[in-house]
């Protein structure tokens, strides 16, 4: 049995179809308020539903218990932020600590966990350097991934990039390459590091099959779409100073993650792939769904 936490995210939710998929036994953490649609959906792939929430330890050691291997994507960030309720400390830091402390507890034999790849100093990204480090000295048998950016995510109009609309918002230069990846192949690495011996024990720093510049993306969806996107550059300067004047962590960490996409962000994949024959999607394929769905 293993127990996805993050079950109703965009990561978790597709790893549940994945080892449902494969014939896995699936338990599915969501809290009580989650989305029901999101609650149904994993119902229908199969996933045994269990109800308990990272801010309560009790309800952690009960759905860790039986599990062979936690698999956890859970963030507060970026859908489900709420100061002092659901925000960087309260789940990033002590609720995936006290999930660690949980399997521990358990006896659960593998832990799976979703960092990031990003290295400049912002409040999420060392919060996830901190539970990485708490993962390592905790015994458990470990697998961190460490994707880059998602491209559902940083190719869409949340932030800035209106493909449907041929608008762009890049942030620094926009000359700086970047591996993005596709979240549902995040969801693959993390099924495949279940079975896979070169995951144990192991920090995955994974990435898409190329890496582009936010300018190279921009002409890629031109080529597909037949229209001329309108530019607006967001200097790095102007990043730098949000970070700074930000009040909360929320916003600090985003404009952390801003920053660091302006300066870019590759990963070689040469030597992983070998070791997870996991097929990439490309930022065309994406682009070409994205675009036919407008």
């Amino acid at each position: 049995m293993e127990l996805v936490v993050g079950a109703t995210g965009m990561v978790g939710s597709e790893v549940c179809r994945r080892l449902a998929a494969a014939g896995r036994p699936v338990r599915a953490l969501v809290r009580a308020t989650s989305d029901p649609a999101k609650v149904e959906a994993l119902q229908e792939y199969g996933a045994q539903i269990v109800e308990g929430d990272l801010c309560d330890r009790g309800s952690l050691d009960a759905a860790c218990q039986g599990v062979d291997a936690v698999i956890a994507t859970a963030s507060a960030m970026p859908f489900c932020y709420e100061a002092g309720v659901n925000d960087i400390q309260t789940v990033d830091t002590d609720g995936l600590t006290h999930l660690i402390d949980a399997a521990k507890s358990a006896g659960v034999s593998h832990f799976v966990y979703t960092s990031f790849t990003m290295d400049n100093e912002f409040p999420l990204r060392n919060t996830k350097r901190a539970v990485e480090q708490r993962l390592m000295d905790s015994g458990l048998t470990y697998t961190i991934l460490r994707p880059s950016y998602f491209m559902e995510v940083w190719l869409s109009p949340a932030v800035g990039f209106d493909y449907p609309n041929a608008k762009a918002q890049v942030y620094g230069t926009g000359e700086n390459p970047l591996s993005l990846i596709s979240f549902q192949d995040v969801a693959g690495f993390a099924v495949a590091s279940l079975d896979n011996p070169a995951a144990r024990n192991t920090i995955l720093e994974i990435g898409g099959p190329e890496a582009l510049s936010q300018l190279q993306v921009v002409k890629l969806f031109e080529e597909l779409s037949g229209r001329p996107f309108e530019v607006q550059h967001v200097p790095e300067a102007a990043l730098a100073e949000q970070q700074k004047t930000a009040t909360d962590h929320m916003q600090q960490s985003f404009a952390g993650l801003m920053r660091n996409y302006a300066r870019g962000d590759t990963v070689d994949m040469v030597a992983t792939l070998k070791a997870f024959p996991v097929e990439l999607t490309s930022v065309r394929d994406y682009a070409q769904g994205a675009l036919a769905a407008t």
